[in-house]
């Protein structure tokens, strides 16, 4: 059965730090891309980032970049985001999901086949 399970979320003041993880099961992190997404009440969920089976290429949206890692470790089967100088707006649940492939249109929702329940990040003072 696959599954994705992801974890880590919190609450944590700005400028903070948190890691997210996505451990997937019922398949192999090396044929899959894997691609993280959020969400906040009201609006679309939109990408966050996206890195390839082979660990290449990585995308990340503009409203993250320089602030948030994405990597994986196929020996664990899981991916991770590692979130620094955290803002209030990236409050959000976040999603990890998989896909074939992430390319020029990683942050296309309807590219991935499987998604996790989704873990709640809240940044606030």
């Amino acid at each position: 059965q696959v599954q994705l399970v992801e974890s880590g979320g919190g609450s944590v003041q700005p400028s903070g730090s948190l890691r997210l993880s996505c451990a997937a099961s019922g398949f192999t992190l090396r044929d899959y891309a894997i691609g993280w997404f959020r969400q906040t009440p009201g609006k679309e969920r939109e990408g966050v980032s996206c890195i390839s089976s082979s660990g290449a290429p990585i995308y990340y949206a503009d409203s993250v970049k320089g602030r948030f890692t994405i990597s994986k470790d196929n020996t664990k089967n899981t991916v991770y985001l590692q979130m620094n100088s955290l803002k209030p707006e990236d409050t959000a649940v976040y999603y990890c999901a998989a896909a074939r492939v992430c390319g020029f249109r990683w942050d296309a929702r309807s590219l991935y086949n499987y998604w996790g329940q989704g873990t709640q990040v809240t940044v606030s003072s």
